[in-house]
């Protein structure tokens, strides 16, 4: 039996290009509660606040030129510490990019690469092994340009990035699996926060000019990972990955649902 959302007959054929939604995808607090997950915020939502000190984080795509240079202001800032480049992001049909704000400050970002007859940005470095997802009859997306500001100590962020970028890639798009470049000191954290696995050898990337590592994260085990844990922020005790943090099952159908429509 199919574990992925069930979605009302008739919506999935009402799907629009997503560069024609200019909206806010969620609004959320960190902490993550359930009932933050609007675009308008509850009123009294902060009465029922009992510990800590809330910070309200949105969601949005790039749609825009200053959207997309405000992304690319943020990547080029949180790479160029690492002695890595960074191109620009520029429009492209097959990419989703994600741009997170706290209030009018863009404080993460992360593109979601759409296969297509022109590839993805992985198949530079390791068509080969994504050629072996394609051939297994699977469907591949990748991960790219994807920067946290390190002043922002909310796993909640990252959690809404990945969260948001595996609805539009699983739900909307079908996509089984999802491939990403990393540099190799980095393979652990990937390996314990989500769940990857390396696929590929590391090579030399010539797009950041350093090392990188191919890693996948078949969206099964993301799925399982979501339903068992999404939602349950700081409450899933000894739970080392970042799941917790994402969106609830139910809260991810609604926002598949929302997108689906255009609305």
């Amino acid at each position: 039996m199919s574990d992925t959302p069930k979605l009302p007959i008739g919506i999935k054929d009402r799907r629009r290009d997503p560069d024609e939604w200019d909206k806010t995808i969620v609004a959320f607090q960190s902490p993550y509660r359930l009932k933050d997950l609007c675009i308008d915020q509850s009123a009294d939502a902060s009465k029922e606040e009992t510990r800590g000190v809330k910070q309200e984080f949105k969601v949005r795509l790039a749609t825009t030129e200053d959207r997309r240079k405000s992304a690319s202001l943020l990547i080029e800032k949180m790479y160029s510490w690492r002695g890595y480049d960074a191109d620009a992001l520029i429009q492209d049909p097959n990419k989703i990019t994600l741009v997170a704000y706290q209030d009018d400050k863009v404080v993460g970002t992360l593109t979601l690469g759409l296969d297509s007859p022109q590839g993805m940005v992985v198949d530079e470095l390791y068509k080969r092994e994504a050629d072996i997802l394609r051939a297994e009859g699977r469907v591949p997306s990748d991960i790219t340009r994807l920067a946290v500001d390190q002043d922002i100590k909310s796993k909640s962020v990252l959690a809404a990035l990945f969260h948001l970028s595996f609805i539009y890639g699983r739900n909307i798009h079908q996509a089984t699996d999802f491939l990403i470049e990393v540099n190799p000191r980095h393979v652990i954290f990937y390996q314990r926060m989500l769940g990857f696995e390396p696929f590929g050898e590391e090579r030399i990337c010539p797009r950041v000019n350093a090392p990188a590592v191919l890693l996948r994260l078949d969206l099964a085990h993301a799925n399982k990972q979501i339903i068992r844990y999404g939602g349950m922020g700081a409450a899933a005790t000894g739970v080392k990955s970042i799941y917790p943090y994402f969106f609830s099952r139910e809260d991810e159908l609604g926002i598949t649902q929302r997108l689906l429509k255009g609305e």
